[in-house]
């Protein structure tokens, strides 16, 4: 099981980096491509008085850089659905984390047994909030399914909006099961709050790290 739950936590933090790293690849090829045939078109006007056989050698690369620039119309839409992807994905992570902010101030100025009688009602409410989402989001891939909609800009490559759209119960699924190990953790007195991030704890050790060079 602990092997399977090592596998499962890798893939999800490598699958977040292949995102990252996919958008970012995608965006920057784009702005590359999208600036690089102004320069073609300026190295063969340069050449234009000088040299015609120069000059129209540097314009077909011009027009063939800018062709690719106008056919990749896709690469918008690409970076919108990885980054659906990404925060849909990264939901869970953050819960499992505990990057997602907490405001729980009043909530640590009560005892200990207080604290986790209010997290066990925040967990619920959180494990509720998720399997509605989960429910009513599937219920809406399984409508786009049906209909069978082409992706904006990537329908002529196949991808349905439901394609990118089913990352949305995924998501919010990975999230229900993350705050249900949360809620067995409370229950088991192995952890007392959801164990969010707290910016105020984190400002306040920046502060000290600070002072004390």
């Amino acid at each position: 099981m602990n092997a399977i739950r090592l596998i499962w936590d890798r893939f999800e933090e490598g699958f977040i980096v292949f995102l990252l790293t996919a958008m970012t690849l995608v965006t920057f090829v784009y702005v590359i491509l999208n600036n690089l045939y102004t320069l073609f078109y300026s190295v063969a006007a340069y050449f234009s008085e000088r040299s015609e056989g120069v000059s129209e050698f540097f314009y077909s690369i011009g027009d063939f850089v800018l062709d690719i620039v106008q056919t990749m119309t896709w690469s918008n839409a690409l970076t919108k659905a990885l980054f659906a992807w990404l925060i849909f994905f990264g939901l869970a992570y953050g819960v499992r984390i505990g990057g997602h902010i907490g405001v729980d101030a009043l909530v640590k100025l009560t005892s200990r047994p207080t604290q986790r009688i209010i997290a066990i009602i925040a967990c619920l409410f959180c494990l509720g909030y998720a399997a509605l989402l989960s429910v009513a989001s599937f219920e809406w891939i399984s409508t786009l399914m049906q209909a069978s909609i082409g992706a904006d800009d990537l329908g002529h490559f196949g991808v349905k909006q439901w394609h990118i759209g089913v990352i949305v119960p995924i998501g919010f699924t990975m999230v229900f099961i993350r705050f249900a190990e949360i809620f067995v953790r409370i229950i088991r007195h192995q952890q007392v709050g959801l164990g969010l991030a707290d910016e105020a704890a984190d400002a306040m050790k920046l502060t000290e790290t600070e002072e004390s060079k």
